[in-house]
């Protein structure tokens, strides 16, 4: 049980991953899984309560985009579908890794996606992503997959950057299909956990549906925030995480 004097806490938390996880495309698991660690969850509890969370989190800002219509169809279904069938596969081989393998998994995912997220030219800003796009798209959604399963982050920030940066989409077009994405993997992944008794999905749907209200806030005025933000956002959070998950890592290694 959670005392009631952490539930302020939580439900600011859970509006603050709800808020980047629209901005962002990432679904807020950067922020649920260390604070559920903080609440004295397993890793692997806490990773698996994560991908609960996830889910309501990313459901209210794919919904938002696909009622302006700015997701297109053919690359939303290829990274969608994607990483769903990955999660479904990685899902099952999470329980197999020790926690601070884990940790230090996504140690290494947050360094090297640091420096990969960039800034397109202001001039290739409006361009848009082609159905041509589609299989590198469902590469990058198998990737998402991964993190999902294996690390229970919805992996927005893995494929924001590699769209944005190798594959020079659009970072807005990148966090809408990003979304698409981390709602499919995040949902696949917690199929696999509760099949499988890990995690606490009370908690975890609960924590999302606070997060949700900010992610429907922020994801439908995505398009107000310059693409320079965005780029920092992502590069700072990725920075501030892989020192936290190296910490928690060095201590379960050590333990």
């Amino acid at each position: 049980m959670v005392p009631w004097w952490d539930v302020p806490i939580l439900i600011a938390l859970g509006l603050l991953a709800g808020g980047l996880a629209g901005l962002l495309g990432i679904g807020g698991g950067l922020i649920f899984a260390p604070l559920l660690l903080w609440l004295d969850l397993p890793p692997h509890q806490a990773l698996a309560t994560s991908s609960f969370a996830i889910v309501p989190t990313a459901l209210a800002g794919t919904i938002t985009h696909l009622r302006q219509g700015r997701v297109p169809t053919r690359p939303g279904l290829a990274i969608g579908l994607a990483a769903f069938g990955s999660a479904l596969l990685f899902g099952g081989l999470a329980g197999l890794a020790a926690g601070w393998i884990l940790l230090a998994m996504q140690t290494l995912m947050y360094i090297v996606l640091a420096f990969c997220v960039r800034e397109r030219p202001e001039a290739d800003a409006t361009q848009d992503v082609d159905d041509s796009s589609a299989p590198q798209l469902a590469g990058v959604g198998c990737i998402a997959g991964w993190t999902a399963g294996m690390l229970g982050l919805g992996g927005g920030l893995v494929m924001v950057p590699l769209m944005s940066g190798p594959m020079s989409v659009p970072i807005h077009q990148a966090v809408r299909l990003s979304t698409v994405a981390v709602l499919c993997s995040a949902s696949a992944a917690s199929l696999q956990f509760l099949h499988e008794g890990r995690g606490v999905p009370l908690m975890g749907l609960l924590l999302g549906a606070v997060a949700a209200i900010a992610a429907q806030w922020t994801a439908s005025r995505l398009d107000q925030f310059d693409a320079a933000l965005l780029v920092r956002c992502l590069r700072g959070l990725a920075i501030i995480l892989a020192i936290d998950s190296s910490r928690r890592a060095l201590q379960l290694w050590l333990s």
